[in-house]
């Protein structure tokens, strides 16, 4: 018989609470209880990066994070980048503008792997930003108009380009 926890957590700015069953992934309760679909099912074996969502300020695969670890914490997945508007982001537009998007299935992970490096106010190298994305698994794009999205972005928001 499964066992069921009350999780309360902010996901995206709101203050939220669920039943759970406590063998549940933080992806199953973001994708099913909240409907957010930009946390993508992939791997499911925290290979592939589809998954991921920001934790208290850190990255990690929601696939093998279990929803009731996120009680009392702070989740942020793709939607909560869009403006007052529905505006994208800045490092949504250079996915767009860097020809970065193909099928599109790996692009929230990798947006939100970006949004945690961008976050830091550090200048990453081109090497540095290419470890950091390596968690992230993309069939169609070939990486280099991520990492020139990511880069360029980057340099913006330090003022550099």
């Amino acid at each position: 018989m499964a066992q069921y926890k009350l999780v309360k957590c902010t996901i995206n700015g709101k203050q939220t609470e669920t039943m759970v069953d406590v063998r549940a992934s933080l992806t199953d309760m973001l994708r099913n209880d909240y409907r957010l679909t930009s946390v993508k099912k992939g791997c499911e074996v925290g290979e592939c990066g589809a998954c991921n969502v920001i934790i208290d300020g850190e990255c990690f695969n929601s696939c093998i994070y279990l929803a009731v670890w996120a009680d009392g914490k702070n989740i942020r997945t793709l939607e909560s980048l869009l403006g007052p508007e529905g505006e994208l982001a800045d490092i949504q537009q250079a996915f767009i503008d860097e020809a970065a998007v193909q099928c599109g299935f790996c692009t929230p992970g990798f947006v939100m792997t970006a949004v945690q490096l961008l976050e830091t106010g550090k200048e990453f190298t081109r090497e540095e930003l290419r470890k950091q994305l390596s968690g992230n698994l993309c069939r169609c794009t070939g990486y280099e108009n991520i990492l020139n999205a990511v880069e360029k972005t980057m340099l913006r928001r330090l003022g550099k380009l």
